[in-house]
């Protein structure tokens, strides 16, 4: 990205980037940058000069954008989880979020077009996965504080088996069309909190 950015030129790149992102979900990986700068009402060189590097480089910034929408989807829900009724809302839209998604996973396909290996792209899912175990974590330390979850409970651990449990979820509602590992997942680990170290 250019180094500074006018405020005009920050709103063009996110543009950009928000256009391609659904243009890649209606059509995957058969969008070119084309596709992209008709659905953007942009130029060639308006595309190379926010995204020097070409498809590569505005298809990581793409995965940084579907990334980010993984965890603001879930607001303000996922800051709020410090009682049980708050989590049971959350796991509604989580699993409300993915059945709409259905057995698409717009971050999967771009880091199929992009390569897992491309420096950058392990990176953002590795943030990713970081952040959304943290407020869960930071959610499993709220039911804590408020006397509702055992001071025992391995926050770390369950948070980790949690996103584990959704990802795992996910994969399967994909293959299948059927939401019901999801929500198994997500209510066994909501349950396991209730339950454990007592």
């Amino acid at each position: 990205m250019p180094e500074t950015l006018t405020a005009k030129g920050r709103a063009t790149r996110a543009r950009i980037i928000e256009g391609a992102a659904e243009l890649l979900r209606e059509q995957g990986p058969a969008a070119t940058l084309d596709d992209i700068r008709a659905r953007t009402g942009t130029s060639k060189s308006q595309l190379f000069h926010y995204f020097p590097e070409g498809k590569d480089e505005l298809l990581l910034a793409v995965a940084r954008f579907e990334a980010d929408r993984v965890l603001s989807d879930q607001q303000p829900q996922l800051s709020c989880l410090d009682s049980w009724e708050n989590w049971q809302r959350w796991r509604d839209v989580v699993v409300e979020r993915y059945e709409r998604q259905g057995d698409t996973c717009p971050l999967g396909s771009l880091f199929l077009q992009v390569g897992r290996q491309r420096p950058g792209a392990r990176a953002i899912v590795t943030e990713l996965m970081r952040q959304w175990q943290h407020q869960l974590a930071e959610g499993m330390r709220a039911l804590q504080a408020g006397g509702l979850a055992s001071p025992a409970l391995d926050v770390d651990r369950a948070s980790a088996a949690l996103i584990a449990g959704i990802q795992g979820g996910v994969a399967l509602m994909m293959s299948t069309g059927d939401s019901t590992h999801l929500r198994a997942a997500i209510d066994t680990g909501i349950d396991h909190l209730r339950t454990a170290g007592k």
